[in-house]
């Protein structure tokens, strides 16, 4: 089991790769026919498109087993916050890989019977469950973060107030101003938990928009998918800017 889990690792940053140059094809087709291009040129990138998308489905041939690994470590975490967000995280994402290998078999000739299309929205419904959960053990983290950031600045003091002391309660656009600027100031400083918020966010709008909720066009589509493909490069490259557990 370790051993897969090793040898699939070395496999991700192709993977990355291959996600990267996908949705550069989806953004530059989308250009292209925006742009007039001749429909046989566009319809060589859609080709192209989906060449790259059948390699990374099988890139992605068992990594349910290290989705599934994944889960069994964050189910002994002592946060019983993560603990649950990472453990289904992890068990949804286990099920998109595995439903993502059907779909592989099926465009594929393996499985010439297989209904691709309800394959792949259940691919896609799994994916959109991981990204929240995802998504909310980010904000969990953002906010523990920025709760300790603001204790470690809190004024203190050893003299009890005066009875004549009137507190200066803050305006609504003060406290924004104040929050808004904590805020970014705990994003600088953890540059891990940044790039996996902007990644989580990004891929948000994929799911949402192949299973009809939230329509955004093939553009930005592509545009959110090269961006998350290039964060999650730069996680592989750079090791410390994955965040932990």
């Amino acid at each position: 089991m370790d051993s897969w889990v090793r040898f699939n690792a070395q496999s991700q940053a192709k993977e990355r790769i291959f996600r990267a140059a996908q949705y550069a094809c989806t953004l530059i087709g989308y250009t292209l026919q925006r742009g007039g291009a001749s429909a046989e040129l566009h319809k060589t990138i859609r080709q192209l498109e989906a060449h790259l998308s059948l390699t990374r489905k099988l890139l992605r041939l068992g990594n349910s087993v290290e989705a599934l690994e994944a889960a069994k470590r964050a189910i002994h975490l002592s946060d019983g916050v993560l603990k649950l967000c990472l453990t289904l995280s992890h068990l949804n994402r286990a099920m998109y890989f595995a439903c993502d290998n059907i779909l592989w078999a099926g465009k594929s000739g393996i499985i010439s019977s297989l209904d691709q299309n309800k394959w792949s929205q259940r691919s896609f419904r799994y994916y959109l469950f991981t990204l929240i959960l995802s998504l909310t053990r980010d904000l969990y983290e953002l906010r523990l973060l920025m709760d300790r950031e603001e204790r470690s600045k809190a004024p203190k003091s050893s003299s009890s107030p005066r009875p004549d002391d009137s507190p200066v309660l803050p305006t609504a656009s003060a406290w924004a101003r104040g929050r808004l600027r904590l805020l970014v100031a705990v994003l600088y400083s953890n540059p891990p938990l940044l790039l996996d918020l902007l990644k989580n966010s990004c891929d948000l709008f994929i799911p949402l928009d192949k299973l009809g909720i939230y329509p955004t066009g093939p553009g930005f589509v592509g545009a959110c998918g090269v961006t998350s493909s290039v964060l999650s490069i730069l996680t592989i490259v750079h090791p410390w800017l994955k965040l932990k557990p």
